[in-house]
């Protein structure tokens, strides 16, 4: 049986940076049941760079993602991946509005972000013309990034130093030995064995159903999946907005908030709906609702040319907001040489890169 010191299942961003930085210091192998690295979540999302406004403070979301904010605009400055640090305009509409945008304010200080602005309202039409509002603030720290080349990035590090990543291929078990676990795979159909010291479950929207294959695993140890599908609709022709638009979040997300990418195209979403299955279909019935969000804040909107452009699908551990990332060593399950991710949705993209230095640790 092939040897190799640590398997990481799951090719999405999280388990690749988790794997280019512990292929530094030990034999890695990634595998990902589909037949490229991030076909899910992490190449089907707003491609943010998050500054760490909303999260509650002393959460893993907050420390991951201020941490991984900063890692990451390093990552991108060193590896040459194309990114924007375009800013965020914040606002509120309302004078109960008004009193959320203060909390946020606040939350974000205790977060230890400390360069929010206010905007003028001479500053808010010069910076995003058109836009009704009563009051904004502005996050220089936000961004965007080409998640697609970032991950190739990563997926270089990892094979620079040595590591491989494998795709087509399906976890299909995990025994304990005395060194570490005995794993069941499914290569492209064929069935492969292999022994590892150390598993890494970074499965994303499958991690729950990797952790039921876990022998040893305790059931009460896995928490319940709910798929959250986020729709995107592109909006076609000029737009006067050149930093992100965020109004103030909803009950399970931010809100249909409006984004841009890497080349200046405006999109809006996502939207929440809860769903049974994976599913990536996007309804153009939805566009009624989107209009109507939007032009809440941007009446000039022209909805001819706003049309269905794509969905994500978020793995939350709960429809109630603020949710925190788990992420478990034995400490938590008992299960010596095992780590599970499970609810990495945003701003995971983001915490990346602090994520791994978070697991590194754990190890």
């Amino acid at each position: 049986m092939d040897h190799i010191d640590t398997v990481i299942i799951g090719a999405g961003v999280v388990g690749l940076a988790i794997a280019a930085r512990l292929s530094q210091t030990r034999s890695v192998l990634v595998i990902d049941q589909m037949g490229q690295f991030g076909e899910h979540t992490s190449s089907r999302n707003s491609e943010v760079i998050h500054a760490g406004l909303y999260y509650a403070e002393h959460s893993l979301k907050a420390r991951l993602c201020v941490r991984g904010k900063g890692l990451l605009y390093e990552h991108c400055k060193r590896f040459h991946v194309p990114v924007k640090q375009l800013g965020k305009i914040l606002f509120a509409r309302t004078n109960a509005e008004q009193d959320k945008l203060a909390a946020i304010e606040a939350q974000a200080k205790r977060n230890g972000v400390h360069d929010l602005t206010p905007l003028s309202r001479t500053q808010i039409a010069d910076m995003a013309p058109g836009l009704r509002t009563s009051a904004a603030l502005f996050s220089p720290s936000t961004g965007i990034i080409d998640s697609h080349q970032l991950m190739l990035s990563l997926v270089h590090q990892l094979e620079h130093a040595g590591g491989t990543l494998v795709c087509h291929t399906r976890f299909e078990s995990a025994e304990q030995t005395a060194s570490g676990f005995a794993l069941r795979l499914n290569c492209d159909g064929e069935a492969f064995k292999l022994s590892c010291n150390t598993l890494i479950n970074a499965g994303g929207l499958f991690a729950q159903d990797n952790a039921q294959r876990i022998a040893g695993l305790s059931k009460d140890q896995i928490p319940q999946s709910h798929l959250c599908r986020g729709q995107y609709f592109c909006y076609q022709g000029p737009h006067p907005f050149h930093h992100l638009i965020y109004p103030m979040p909803e009950q399970h997300g931010l809100g249909i908030h409006a984004t841009l990418d890497m080349a200046g195209q405006l999109r809006f979403g996502p939207d929440t709906q809860f769903i049974d299955k994976l599913d990536y279909q996007v309804d153009a019935q939805a566009k009624a609702r989107f209009v109507e969000a939007i032009q809440s804040y941007w009446p000039a909107l022209d909805p001819e040319r706003l049309h269905p452009d794509y969905a994500g699908i978020r793995p939350k551990l709960s429809r109630e907001k603020g949710q925190d990332f788990v992420i478990e060593g034995k400490q938590h399950h008992q299960v010596e040489g095992l780590i599970n991710l499970f609810g990495i949705e945003s701003p995971g993209l983001t915490a990346s890169l602090a994520i791994a230095e978070y697991v590194e640790a754990q190890l």
